[in-house]
């Protein structure tokens, strides 16, 4: 009897079972390797989760007394995000058109890939760390740290979309006689811009999360707020710092994700 057309099923991605399956034991088999060569103190393990029992006994209910350094460091971390945003965004598009397989020589092709790898490379709390000690404490080390987060991120996308675009209305363009700027700002530029957008009210919603984030290394904003309140034991505080953080996080993904939903 044959098969109905619905019982078909997707094949392994490795046929032979046996494969399939020592290589399953094997991932296995290291995890627990992995995991028991991590140097681990259980006495200490287990004193902080008294520790923590204590933090979050502390903590309840949340403490908003000082809701004046809570707005404060919340409105720092916007002022951080949106500069930087908008910084990221104007270095991210020439670096995208530099990326850009289609469009530019094989030279500045490999500049643009390389910068875009090395924004990407590192973690924003590292790259915040060294601006940290470059500039000192303060909103512009997060400025700068978040500019060079949003690079990694909006130049790699665009960079993507662009050699993805239409060639025939390139073609069209130069057959015309336009020179290369034109052929960018009437055939390219119209192609690329939804996803410009986009991606600019995405990266807005990513650097105010990772504005908090920063922040705690002395990058200002609220995640300096934040850093500061546990220093001084003040887990109420902490958590009402957490509670608005997450809530603007909330808010503004809903904001965004319903702007891209009309770009889009």
């Amino acid at each position: 009897m044959s098969e109905h057309p619905d019982s078909w099923r997707k094949p392994p991605m490795i046929a032979n079972p046996f494969l399939r399956y020592a290589l399953l034991l094997g991932i296995l088999a290291y995890g627990i390797w992995a995991f028991s060569m991590l140097p681990i103190d259980w006495e200490r393990v287990s004193q902080g989760l008294t520790r923590a029992q204590r933090i979050f006994s502390g903590a309840f209910p949340p403490s908003f007394q000082r809701s004046g350094l809570l707005i404060d460091g919340f409105l720092e971390s916007l002022r951080i995000a949106i500069l930087a945003t908008v910084g990221g965004v104007l270095l991210s598009i020439p670096i995208a058109f530099m990326a850009a397989k289609n469009l530019a020589p094989l030279p500045i092709y490999l500049l643009g890939r390389g910068i875009i790898i090395v924004a990407r490379s590192f973690h924003p709390v590292i790259v915040a760390i060294i601006f940290v000690k470059a500039v000192g404490f303060g909103p512009l080390a997060g400025v700068l740290t978040l500019i060079v987060y949003s690079v990694g991120f909006v130049a790699k996308m665009l960079a993507e979309r662009i050699e993805e675009i239409d060639w025939g209305q390139v073609e069209a363009l130069r057959a015309t006689g336009a020179g290369y700027l034109a052929t960018l700002i009437y055939a390219v530029f119209p192609q690329i811009m939804p996803r410009q957008i986009g991606l600019s009210i995405y990266q807005l919603d990513s650097n105010l999360r990772a504005s908090a984030v920063v922040g705690i290394v002395g990058a200002g904003g609220i995640g300096s707020t934040l850093a500061n309140a546990f220093g001084r034991y003040d887990y109420d505080f902490a958590l009402a710092i957490t509670l608005v953080i997450v809530g603007a996080i909330l808010l503004s993904e809903a904001i965004s994700g319903q702007i891209r939903k009309r770009i889009w």
